[in-house]
């Protein structure tokens, strides 16, 4: 039921939080009011060779995990500057957590010699995440994610999110099945760059996240969502797979049609990463510093449109939003399932 919308400027060009508002405002009826969230890209130009983390406390400005999370930051970490996220509570949504965020660099004589820098970065997100009361929410360098329990136009609202200006934004309109709608489970998730909003149910959770753990991955949002972003992250960054086939790994062919084609490396894929398979029905947009990707499941059980409008590309879960944005868009499909709508910034962005 989840709704999803994502506009992508592959030239550069920054956009504020009012068009996605509205974009996934006119699906509100895909949710319920228990969860709404906003990624956006470019958001931080004046700090971008710096990782902004946004943090969310749960017991508010004065709960003692503050305090560790930041002692925990200091000692891993550079912070050159923080701050509190600015909210601005109404008759919607009158209280949350306690946001901040932090732009900081890792500690160079802190990396071990078999990690990257970004592998760093991940470890300490998975070590705060494991505080009882805060939570990573974004963790990349120029972006930030802004979400909660609330319909998505109120979560804008919240954090006014038109005061913000990206090149690449996702939103999401939640209707939690079988997960709790709480602050931290709302959509995108996300690890480093990398973003994810979701439409639908991922019955391999349980597989996803046990082979997930093995490589330093824990999921602790209670959002069977959350193993996607950490999947992708993988694949791409880790085990240096190319975009194609990480979504192949994803969403695979059926094992009959890989006999049929006698297609050696996707064979080789799907024995090699059997608990990457993310099962169910679902939709995606995962949008990333470079670029995108839109992915149905293979037999694409929930909606998904696509459209591209001069060096502007859509993704959404309804036509209508893209029409709302782009009334005359030049170019609007409907991907088929399984295979990913992959979208690469130039080179010299």
């Amino acid at each position: 039921m989840c709704g999803i919308v994502g506009i992508i400027n592959t030239d550069g060009t920054l956009i504020d939080g009012s068009y996605i508002r509205e974009a996934i405002r006119i699906q509100r009826e895909r949710g319920n009011g228990l969860g709404g969230g906003f990624a956006v890209y470019g958001a931080y130009p004046e700090n971008k060779d710096k990782y902004a983390f946004h943090l969310m406390y749960e017991g508010g400005r004065n709960s003692p995990v503050v305090s560790i999370v930041e002692d925990y930051l200091e000692s891993k970490t550079h912070i050159f500057q923080s701050e509190q996220i600015p909210v601005y509570p109404n008759d919607r949504i009158s209280r949350g957590p306690y946001f901040k965020r932090y732009f900081l660099k890792p500690i160079d004589g802190y990396i071990n010699p078999e990690q990257t820098e970004e592998d760093y970065i991940v470890e300490v997100v998975m070590n705060i995440n494991k505080m009882e009361g805060a939570f990573v929410l974004s963790s990349g360098k120029n972006m930030g994610v802004f979400k909660g329990v609330g319909y998505p136009e109120d979560i804008a609202d919240y954090f006014r999110i038109e005061d913000y200006k990206g090149y690449t934004w996702t939103a999401h309109n939640r209707f939690p099945t079988n997960t709790p709608g709480w602050w931290g489970g709302a959509h995108p998730f996300t690890i480093l760059d990398k973003a994810v909003v979701h439409n639908g149910e991922i019955t391999s959770y349980g597989t996803n996240v046990r082979w997930l753990e093995m490589f330093g991955y824990y999921c602790m949002l209670e959002t069977d969502t959350e193993v996607i972003s950490y999947i992708y992250d993988k694949l791409t960054r880790k085990d240096d797979l190319t975009k194609e086939d990480a979504c192949f790994v994803m969403a695979p062919s059926l094992w009959e049609t890989i006999d049929r084609t006698n297609d050696g490396k996707k064979r080789y894929l799907r024995q090699i990463y059997g608990p990457a398979i993310v099962n169910g029905p679902f939709g995606i947009v995962l949008t990333h510093a470079k670029g995108a990707i839109i992915l149905n499941d293979r037999n694409k059980l929930r909606p998904v449109v696509c459209a591209q409008d001069g060096n502007t590309y859509y993704a959404s879960s309804e036509e209508c939003s893209i029409r709302l944005l782009s009334p005359n868009v030049e170019r609007i499909w409907s991907p088929k399932g399984g295979e990913p709508v992959i979208i690469d910034f130039p080179e010299e962005f």
